[in-house]
């Protein structure tokens, strides 16, 4: 298990594979605006209500997790494939040399983002009670899925 606190730089933050990072989409914006979540092969990029430093909690499961969303504003999940065995969970504004690194077998993971507080964003943008969770657990890739939709997308 991680614990970090990730900084949301253009309200957005990053898990990748380390060595498999594509070019991102031209509607990468547009997904994540509506969405919340952004994918490419090789990256998942994670909506966040504000861009300012934001708490994001990470576990690492070995079993799909429980799918209890009712304490949480928004829940999306996608796959990404870890051929390296080292996911990286940055900042649009991080170093990337020195993010966060999740060590995990090499193959095919699900990366489910539970968001919440997202109502409490304060007028400028910039405070706020939003928190967010990450959960990851080995599983044959699939394509990604809004869990549960936030009202005000």
């Amino acid at each position: 298990m991680v614990h970090e606190t990730v900084r949301g730089g253009h309200n957005e933050l990053f898990s990748f594979s380390k060595e498999e990072v594509s070019d991102q989409p031209d509607d990468w914006g547009k997904q994540l605006v509506t969405n919340m979540i952004a994918v490419a092969p090789g990256i998942i990029g994670i909506g966040t209500a504000r861009n300012m430093t934001v708490p994001v909690h990470v576990d690492l499961l070995d079993r799909h997790p429980d799918d209890d969303f009712d304490s949480w504003d928004h829940v999306t999940e996608a796959s990404l494939d870890v051929p390296s065995g080292q996911m990286v969970i940055a900042g649009c504004s991080d170093y990337f040399p020195e993010a966060t690194r999740v060590w995990v077998t090499p193959g095919s993971y699900r990366v489910r983002i539970y968001s919440r507080g997202l109502g409490s964003i304060s007028e400028n943008g910039l405070e706020g009670d939003d928190q967010y969770h990450m959960v990851i657990w080995s599983e044959e890739h699939s394509s990604p899925k809004i869990l549960k939709k936030w009202s005000a997308l």
